[in-house]
Order: structure tokens, then C-alpha cells, then sequence
């Protein structure tokens, strides 16, 4: 099984992408996901022609497993993941299941940013078969032990 995690953060190294990590090696039963981080894609991102993000479009697509992860910015997911998924074309991730993670400094805020990035999968296809994990920064801590519990919960 193909596991990709897509981290939206616009910082490496951040919180929500190591406990999106963690999500993704959990649900691949101990394997290492692919791993995209938006941010690394710099400038490039905005054309959607250039090598380093056609790759990262083409691994996407390639998926049997999407983990995408967000701090929540202004009430929603970041713009670097809305700017990546806006080149993918209508229902390009038919048949692909994802997974959101969203973290947040309250939990409504997380709530709110995970339903609107879970209908942005969606209208591109995917299958969402389980409720997201939203997290608060308080509990970033402990991202393996969340992490477990999520994959342990079906």
C-alpha cells in the first residue's frame, strides 16, 4: 500500500507535519509513507508545470492512501495545499482514500478548518472512510500516542 503524506504547513519541521508523519507510518502499519511537503515546492508551486511539483501531483494521484495535514490558517486549511490541489484536475483522486489532519490552537477552530479541507477532497473524489483527526497545539506532544490511538480506532 501506497501511503502519502501531503503536510500543508508552510514550515518544515513543524508540529503538524511530524504528527501527520506519524499518522501516515501508523496506518501503513509501521512502513515509511512518501512524504510532500508543500512548502518545499516553492515558487514553483504557483505554475504547476514545474518538475518539482508535477511530481509531487503525479505522487498524489498514485496514492492508495492520502494523509493531508493543516495547521488551521484564517478559519481553514493553508493556502500552499489549496494552491497545490487546484492543479489537479476534476475527480483526479477518484478511488484514492485520504485522511485529514488538522491542528489548530482551539478545537472549534480545528472542527471547522477539517470540514472545509475534507470537502476539498472530496470534490476531487477521494474517499474519506473515517473522521479526521483534529488535534490542539497543547496536545502536539504526544504525536505517537495520538496517532496510534487514530490508526487503532478504524
Amino acid at each position: 500500500m501506497t501511503v502519502v503524506v501531503v503536510s500543508g504547513h508552510p514550515r518544515l519541521g513543524s508540529r503538524t507535519a511530524g504528527l501527520a508523519e506519524e499518522v501516515g507510518r501508523a496506518l501503513a502499519g509501521g512502513s515509511e509513507p512518501e512524504v510532500i511537503h508543500v512548502s518545499r515546492l516553492g515558487a514553483g508551486l504557483l505554475a504547476g508545470d514545474a518538475p518539482a511539483t508535477v511530481d509531487a501531483l503525479d505522487r498524489i494521484r498514485k496514492a492508495d492512501l492520502l494523509v493531508v495535514a493543516t495547521p488551521t490558517y484564517k478559519g481553514a486549511y493553508t493556502g500552499l495545499l489549496k494552491v497545490l490541489f487546484d492543479h489537479l484536475p476534476a475527480r483526479a483522486l477518484d478511488g484514492i482514500d485520504a485522511v485529514t489532519v488538522v491542528t489548530a490552537g482551539i478545537q472549534p477552530q480545528a472542527d471547522a478548518a477539517e470540514g472545509h479541507l475534507r470537502d476539498l477532497l472530496g470534490e476531487l473524489g477521494a474517499r474519506i472512510p473515517r473522521p479526521g483527526l483534529t488535534v490542539v497545539e497543547k496536545d502536539l506532544d504526544s504525536a505517537a500516542d495520538i496517532a496510534a490511538r487514530y490508526a487503532a480506532a478504524g
